[in-house]
């Protein structure tokens, strides 16, 4: 198993979006682009190809050349985590074997898209076969019911305790999920919990999550460091207030509380910021007039937060 240049960390990491040129290639000068300012934000790890990475849209090349391209630009100053979710343990480990190949630090599990007649031993058995045989440690993606296959509570239990699980993406939105990491954690500290749900950043902090693993954190990682710092600090009034102006930038850039516009919005965001050069996703959102104008006027206001020096 490959070994991590040092012990994974809480804090906020960050869910990346994946660029792309006009034509629908890899982005190469806009990757460089992201992982910089990442490291501006100051992010403990970096997690792609994931949902908001827009992993289970791209080919596995792609996937291979965004992997390659980030991890020759972070030069191994943050650990990097890498989706390799499929329908199969044997595809799961192929993913797994390549990522590594290709510099990852840890192999992420999420769900997997499509199963028929579907056990709760089918999938603890898909799991633990590909956990179990993983060239990487491994992280799970805990997408609670919004997965197309669910995990139930009791096979999501016994995967966090498997000696190979260094990491948990809760996304759950499960107070029961919650509890139950919890309690897992306390038989085995070296788990890292990492929230999902960046639009409740406090409850799972003051529960005893590690940190935050957030879709947005490309652009809201700096809020986010704030909410961890004074949660830290005991002052969970400043966190609270943080994480209401954080919804709000987010609610802008992601197109209301409906989520209209999600990824575009992101990316028009990181286009107005000079990270991203297009807007280009594969569910083919878009923002719309009206959607750039409001992302304009948030990036004016926010802009100390959004692009540190």
């Amino acid at each position: 198993m490959k070994k991590m240049t040092g012990q994974l960390q809480g804090g906020v990491w960050s869910a990346a979006p994946t660029p792309w040129t006009l034509k629908g290639d890899l982005d190469r000068e806009s990757i460089k682009r992201m992982v910089d300012h990442h490291l501006a934000l100051d992010v403990k790890g970096l997690f792609l190809a994931g949902t908001n990475g827009e992993g289970p849209w791209m080919t596995a090349r792609q996937r291979r050349g965004l992997v390659h391209d980030v991890v020759a630009r972070v030069r191994g100053r943050i650990p990097i985590a890498v989706q390799v979710t499929d329908n199969s343990a044997a595809r799961i480990l192929e993913n797994m074997r390549e990522v590594r190949e290709d510099g990852a630090d840890v192999a992420v599990i999420a769900p997997p898209f499509f199963m028929y007649n579907v056990t709760p031993a089918h999938v603890l058995s898909l799991y633990l076969e590909a956990i179990r045989s993983s060239p990487l440690p491994v992280g799970i993606y805990d997408r609670g019911r919004s997965g197309a296959v669910f995990v139930p509570d009791a096979v999501m239990k016994a995967l966090c305790l498997e000696s190979k699980v260094v990491m948990l993406k809760d996304s759950s939105v499960s107070p029961e999920r919650m509890r139950q990491a919890l309690a897992v954690k306390r038989q085995r500290s070296g788990l890292i919990l990492l929230n999902g749900n960046e639009f409740d950043c406090v409850s799972y902090l003051r529960a005893g999550y590690d940190g935050l693993l957030l879709g947005g954190g490309v652009f809201n990682g700096i809020l986010a460091r704030h909410i961890v710092d004074a949660m830290q600090q005991g002052d969970i009034k400043t966190a609270e207030q943080v994480q209401k102006r954080m919804n709000q930038l987010m609610w802008t850039v992601y197109g209301g509380k409906r989520i209209r516009f999600w990824l575009a919005g992101e990316k028009q965001l990181l286009k107005d910021m000079g990270v991203f050069s297009t807007t280009v996703n594969y569910p083919r959102y878009e923002v719309g007039a009206a959607g750039q104008r409001a992302i304009q006027r948030v990036l004016a206001k926010n802009r100390s937060v959004l692009l540190p020096t």
